[in-house]
């Protein structure tokens, strides 16, 4: 490896510890969420944040926005909301001289962390807007094209519990998410921090540690890290492994799995296992960062079948089954 590529990434693993103490300290333990959502950024992707209401989604992304230095904006989704009211639209405007001419005013999609609150609770014609934004960063808009600010991450939030009034993200938009991230209740002495941290009088302020500039730097540089091949093979044969038609799928998988991950799902784990590392102040990924992220990058990107779901099997569980059963050495071979 370079000697000057060393440098560049021991520079940013010490920004990236700055700004994970930042981030802890106004989102208090709950370091393997903050983990993934700055491997997320890293990588250049969007997440799907999936908790109950309360367990603090929503301060998350707004201390996000301000460590980073991203322009942000929030949507509340709700079932009345329009794809305009996402991406803008037109009206007619009237001059001083008499004149008349359509102006575009943006909508709060135009921003660098788009914070989609409750994205479930919108019609699937409403969630469809994002799509275009989210692959290619810019947005169709009465026949024009318009790009995005760079660099654009979408945030979504999603409440687990909540079935009525609500429309499930298709597949397709589910595979736009880098990862999917699961929320869940602090324990005793976390929340008790929580409650000491954020009942009195003065509340603690994130600072800002990145901006747009550096973080698309950061970005380039993750891409510029080196893989070993044993690493490239696993996440191969870990992707390959969850699809039932495979040969080499396990007999677990066949008689769970409905449909499994595709190619995006592979390159979402070759920049995950790469994010991880960084954030761990490693030079390169291991086998381990494959097993750690096999998880939030896969369990959104699969299904299980009928009689799966009827015997009330998990899903994740599955995951970490047989992610644990594969080895670096099995993948070489």
């Amino acid at each position: 490896m370079a000697e000057d590529l060393v440098a560049e990434i021991e520079a940013l693993e010490d920004k990236l510890a700055d700004a994970k103490r930042a981030i802890n300290s106004r989102f208090i333990g709950q370091e393997r969420v903050v983990e993934l959502t700055l491997a997320s950024l890293l990588c250049g992707g969007h997440a799907l944040l999936i908790g109950l209401p309360g367990l603090g989604k929503t301060r998350l992304v707004e201390t996000l926005s301000t460590v980073m230095g991203l322009d942000g904006n929030r949507i509340q989704f709700t079932p009345d909301l329009m794809p305009a009211d996402i991406l803008g639209s037109e009206v007619l405007e009237t001059g001083a001289d008499g004149s008349r001419a359509f102006k575009f005013i943006q909508g709060p999609i135009f921003c660098q962390l788009l914070m989609a609150d409750e994205i479930n609770r919108a019609s699937p014609r409403t969630q469809s807007a994002l799509l275009q934004a989210m692959q290619e960063k810019a947005v169709t808009v009465a026949g024009e094209t318009r790009s995005l600010a760079q660099p654009f991450h979408v945030l979504a939030t999603q409440n687990p519990i909540e079935q009525e009034g609500t429309y499930p993200l298709p597949e397709a938009q589910l595979d736009r998410f880098l990862v999917q991230i699961d929320v869940a209740y602090p324990d005793r002495k976390t929340e008790k921090d929580i409650l000491l941290a954020t009942t009195g009088t003065e509340d603690a302020q994130a600072h800002q540690v990145f901006d747009p500039e550096t973080l698309m730097a950061a970005q380039t540089l993750l891409r510029r890290m080196p893989v070993g091949d044993a690493v490239v093979e696993m996440i191969l044969d870990l992707v390959r492994a969850f699809r039932p038609a495979e040969p080499s799928a396990p007999e677990r998988v066949r008689e769970t799995v409905a449909w499994g991950p595709g190619p995006r799902a592979a390159q979402a784990l070759m920049l995950t296992v790469r994010a991880r590392a960084l954030l761990e102040g490693r030079l390169a990924p291991s086998p381990a960062d494959v097993l750690n992220m096999a998880r939030p990058v896969l369990v959104h990107r699969m299904a299980l079948t009928f009689s799966a779901r009827a015997r009330g099997e998990d899903l994740g569980a599955i995951i970490d089954e047989v992610a644990a059963g594969l080895t670096p050495s099995e993948a070489a071979a």
